[in-house]
């Protein structure tokens, strides 16, 4: 069950048997920071789709900063897929690969959902470079 929400890629899992919440990075997709535009918007959605509900973790690896790298899926919907879609996330790219949601991220931008309507929008590790992490 998700307990928290941090940011738009990044919750808090409490496993199902009990136990300690686990904190988990939605792999494959990148979220705007929080005080970045956009956000805020980005932590809502996912708090308003997982907040209190059962959601499966497909557990990846682990990233440079110990967080878990899952896969999630909420009512056999891939959650990355829906941030990405509904314009709170872009696909993570990787090198010159544009990353497992690009058929999204494409669809979201030939709609300008979200993030997507802001031709500004800048990708999250272009804003920490410009402006430095937040907090």
């Amino acid at each position: 069950m998700v307990s928290y929400v941090s940011d738009g890629d990044t919750l808090w899992v409490r496993p199902a048997d009990g136990g300690a919440p686990r904190k988990v990075r939605v792999h494959g997709i990148d979220a705007p920071e929080l005080c970045q535009a956009h956000g805020a918007e980005a932590r809502s959605a996912l708090q308003r789709e997982l907040l209190g509900l059962a959601v499966r973790v497909q557990p990846l690896r682990h990233d440079d900063y110990g967080r878990l790298l899952a896969r999630l899926w909420h009512a056999d919907e891939d959650v990355a897929a829906r941030m990405v879609r509904t314009g709170h996330a872009w696909s993570y790219r990787y090198r010159n690969s544009p990353g497992p949601y690009a058929e999204e991220e494409r669809e979201a931008r030939a709609a300008r959902r979200g993030l997507f309507a802001d031709a500004g929008a800048q990708r999250p590790y272009a804003f920490r470079r410009a402006h430095g992490p937040c907090g």
